[in-house]
């Protein structure tokens, strides 16, 4: 274990943690001995993702939370820290893709429901993570990482990804503010913006299904991102190697948004 990015003592949430980069996010923590919680809907998932991170060696648990419900949100976090006893790292990825092509095709419906897990899920994990981590630094020790999932569509426009991207460029937009807010607390604040990314529904990373070459072709890099890109950055964000690293943006994406 590198002890630049030693994780031994440290507890982190990641949400979405089940599957896909959540799941990379968190195995990222767990190999470098962090203690990992996992939120998501699906118990299956989350008790399929335990088991696999528990065979690092860490304690790991796995909760049933919508974070779309505010109410959810705060009492997974009153559960966590009496499972954990502390916080040091939260990362904010729950999220769902948006359900048209087509802006015109979108109802005030489809809208309101995406912003609510993607734009306000995050807010209240954010929040939530920033209250417990502000209580601790205010009693003598301050730190703490908050990390929020973006993506690419925080700086391109995408046909029929209005609200997806306004979701994530808010919270990106966020997360500056709270690092300048929370930064005399030694608490720093950055977002992650993954380029295409290949995951459990597109096969294995050896399989490369037509969507993955399209995306391959397009990017410097030629191949698509694995889950396993993630695990390092992770790592690096959630430990103290990253602790004068705040209000980022974080572009992983074998540049392909510097050529696109």
């Amino acid at each position: 274990m590198s002890a630049l990015f030693d994780l031994s003592g440290k507890v982190a949430l990641v949400t979405g943690g089940n599957g896909g980069l959540g799941l990379g996010f968190a195995r990222g923590i767990a190999k470098q001995g962090g203690a990992v919680e996992i939120w998501g809907r699906s118990e299956e998932k989350n008790a399929k993702a335990k088991a696999e991170l528990e065979e690092y060696g860490v304690k790991v648990t796995a909760r049933q939370v919508d974070v779309s419900s505010e109410e959810q949100v705060v009492a997974g976090f009153k559960a966590l820290i009496s499972d954990h006893g502390r916080l040091d790292a939260v990362f904010a990825n729950s999220g769902v893709p948006a359900p048209t092509r087509s802006l015109l095709e979108t109802t005030s419906e489809q809208w309101h429901s995406l912003l609510d897990i993607n734009m306000h899920g995050a807010f209240y994990t954010l929040r939530e993570g920033a209250r417990l981590m502000v209580e601790r630094a205010e009693n003598g020790e301050p730190g703490g990482s908050l990390v929020f999932c973006g993506s690419l569509s925080m700086f391109q426009g995408i046909p029929g990804k209005a609200q997806y991207a306004a979701a994530k460029a808010g919270i990106g937009a966020a997360i500056r503010c709270m690092a300048v807010e929370f930064g005399r607390h030694g608490i720093r604040a950055n977002s992650i913006a993954p380029g295409y990314i290949k995951t459990e529904m597109t096969g294995s990373d050896a399989e490369w299904s037509d969507i993955d070459k399209f995306f391959a072709s397009r990017t410097p890099v030629p191949r698509p991102g694995y889950t396993s890109d993630f695990e390092g950055i992770a790592a690096y964000l959630a430990s103290d190697a990253s602790s004068f690293h705040t209000g980022d943006t974080l572009v992983i994406d074998g540049a392909a948004l510097i050529t696109l």
